[in-house]
């Protein structure tokens, strides 16, 4: 069984900085894309950001290019989420999901469905 647990969120001011952080409870964690999708309130969930296996690929979300900077170190089975820059417009949960199906975790994902497992979420609120 795969566990995804994320941490690092917050109430913070806009313009501020966070780091979103997912440890995962596997040491192939290494063989999975990893994802973060967000869900604000009344709306559905939402792709924010993917990385390759080994990072050297990654994608974001248009509306958070520039801003939002996903990472991983699989030396820690943990991938991160650098949020600046921060808008109120950001207030959701976070969560992070892996990638494991051999059959697609050799390549980036921008679809939830494609998704194996996902973490419980983290909040994030940007509030002045």
């Amino acid at each position: 069984q795969v566990q995804l647990v994320e941490s690092g969120g917050g109430l913070v001011q806009p313009g501020a900085s966070l780091r979103l952080s997912c440890a995962a409870s596997r040491r192939t964690f290494s063989d999975w894309a990893m994802g973060w999708f967000r869900q604000a309130p009344g709306k559905e969930r939402e792709f924010v950001a993917t990385i390759s296996r080994i990072g050297s690929t990654t994608y974001d979300a248009g509306s958070v290019k520039g801003r939002f900077t996903i990472s991983r170190d699989n030396a820690k089975n943990t991938v991160y989420l650098q949020m600046n820059s921060l808008k109120p417009e950001d207030t959701a949960v976070y969560y992070c999901a892996a990638v494991t199906d051999i059959s697609r975790n050799w390549r980036v994902s921008t679809q939830e469905h494609e998704y194996d497992y996902w973490g419980q979420g983290t909040q994030v609120t940007v509030s002045s």
